[in-house]
């Protein structure tokens, strides 16, 4: 099947009150995610939009003395394949279990 990619661009910035260590800088990135083109991914796609837009996607981890912004708790399909175990399809199960998170 067709798929929706989502692509987040995650700016280097200074962390803020309620992050790991507020005020220290933290490396952003390039995030991908996959959601089935059809009626339910694109109901999906919509209710990840207001997560991200009210900053529930991504959260700031501290790893090895540097910050860096990481996926937040939302599970997100990172590949189109490989399967539940390595972030990707087929799994029947996301849909609802993603749609029960949000």
């Amino acid at each position: 099947g067709t798929a929706l990619r989502l692509l987040f661009k995650m700016l280097f910035s200074s962390s803020q009150v309620g992050d790991p260590r507020p005020g220290q800088p933290y490396k952003g990135g390039n995030f991908c995610a996959f959601l089935p083109d059809n009626r339910e991914g694109q109901k999906t796609a919509m209710l990840l939009k207001k997560a991200f837009e009210y900053g529930l996607t991504f959260q700031i981890k501290s790893c090895n003395g540097e910050e860096r912004v990481t996926w937040g708790l939302i599970p997100h399909k990172t590949s189109w394949d490989g399967g539940k175990a390595r972030s990707g399809y087929p799994d029947a199960q996301y849909l609802r279990e993603v749609c029960t998170v949000l």
